[in-house]
């Protein structure tokens, strides 16, 4: 045996050598895999097509085998998207159990989009993970959606259409930590609403620029439509008081939103996102900037690419509230929560007239009720559920309209309004 070894030594080291390269080599591409595929380090990426004909971004180049396939029972729809959505709030976007209960609703209804909480109304944004310097500097992230990005894949994989809910000027975390960007009262201080809430001064352009930069990375994370929620001038608290400068003797309310939404579709079209806008249900119904806070209709609309009237027929007024009721479309509702048919079809009718005849750009896609407004007081209300829902539902379809987004501050949706798939 010795003499065979002896005989035979230098095919051994020869073999033993191969071996030990072979084994360093296994070592060490894993070593280098783990160190460029850690958290820390994110690996190059391509875009791949997905089963919807769509671009999905940041899979791992070698790796596309590995993305979840989406569900079966996921109904696959065309572009452009007939938005039938429900609005979720940062929070129960980061509760798993909410959230999967909805996304099931979803899955198992005519529901196809959500819109979600990006920046919400005290100014917070929903995960911390933002590259946005002013929001970093003022505080604004929290931790809300724990992972934004596999939120947006949980989203794509169930063929949600996402849509990001920035609440723009009523903003007191910026107005407060940033006062030059504020709204101000008379001796220069900053102003506040009923609520005690500072908001940023729609004039300012500054203000503007925060604003689009969340809606940049919004629509870097996958958001396919930026909706601006509180695209006006603040209503409540003594409005008196407040000095908004030589430009708000120059320039009218009405101009400085239009302008600030023409800028807006400028900025984030070349993303590949629409621009949506939120405006009171009483704006369709009279005429020009009504309530004084910058939403004239036709101005509004002219640039962007949908209106969201928030036609909740409890925020029309009542009898109650000023002993007459509230005309809409030549029809008087004398209590309109009680008429929810009536008053979102006779809204949606003159808001499209309107538009048709300015030749506005924007599309309508209505806010309808999903929530019962008992603070109206009795005989004043009723309990909203699935009828009511689909009582406005047909009327937004009467109207001529294809589109409507459900709004619950619960988020607690009248699945029996629905139709099922």
């Amino acid at each position: 045996m010795v003499d065979f070894i002896k005989k035979y030594k230098v095919i051994f080291i020869s073999i033993g050598l191969v071996i030990g390269i072979v084994l360093f080599s296994y070592l060490s591409i894993g070593n280098i895999s783990n160190r460029f595929f850690s958290k820390k380090e994110s690996p190059k990426t391509g875009p791949i097509i997905d089963q919807a004909g769509q671009k999905t971004e940041n899979i791992p180049l070698g790796f596309e085998q590995y993305l979840v396939q989406p569900m079966a029972n996921v109904k696959v729809y065309q572009q452009p998207v007939k938005v039938k959505g429900i609005y979720v709030s940062g929070w129960i976007a980061g509760t798993k159990a909410r959230f999967d209960k909805l996304l099931h609703m979803a899955n198992t209804t005519e529901l196809n989009a959500m819109v979600i909480d990006v920046k919400e109304d005290r100014g917070k944004l929903t995960y911390t993970s933002t590259n946005v310097a002013l929001a970093k500097e003022v505080g604004a992230p929290v931790n809300m959606i724990a992972d934004i990005n596999e939120m947006m894949m949980i989203l794509k994989q169930n063929n949600i259409f996402p849509i990001a809910r920035i609440v723009s000027f009523k903003d007191p975390i910026v107005s407060e930590k940033r006062p030059e960007l504020a709204i101000k009262t008379k001796d220069g201080s900053i102003w506040r609403d009923a609520k005690g809430n500072a908001w940023m001064n729609p004039y300012n352009e500054a203000s503007w620029q925060y604003l689009i930069d969340i809606s940049k990375e919004a629509a870097q994370l996958g958001f396919k439509e930026i909706q601006f929620d509180y695209v006006r001038f603040p209503t409540d608290g003594n409005v008196k008081i407040i000095d908004y400068g030589e430009i708000g003797n120059t320039k009218t309310k009405a101009e400085a939103i239009s302008e600030f939404l023409a800028y807006a579709e400028k900025e984030l079209n070349p993303l590949g996102v629409d621009v949506s806008a939120d405006i009171f249900g009483i704006v369709p119904v009279v005429k020009g900037d009504y309530e004084k806070i910058g939403q004239d209709l036709e101005m509004i609309s002219k640039d962007i690419d949908y209106i969201c009237p928030m036609v909740y027929p409890s925020h029309y007024a009542n009898v109650a509230q000023n002993g007459v009721g509230q005309k809409v479309n030549g029809v008087l509702f004398k209590y309109p929560d009680l008429d929810p048919y009536g008053v979102v079809y006779n809204t949606l009718v003159l808001a499209k007239e309107r538009l048709d005849e300015s030749g506005a750009k924007a599309k309508i896609r209505p806010w309808l009720q999903d929530f019962t407004a008992s603070y109206l007081g009795r005989g004043n209300y009723q309990v909203y559920g699935g009828e009511q829902v689909r009582q406005q539902i047909k009327g937004t379809y009467d109207a001529g309209l294809e589109e409507w987004i459900l709004w619950d501050p619960d988020m607690k949706y009248a699945e029996d309004g629905l139709i099922k798939d």
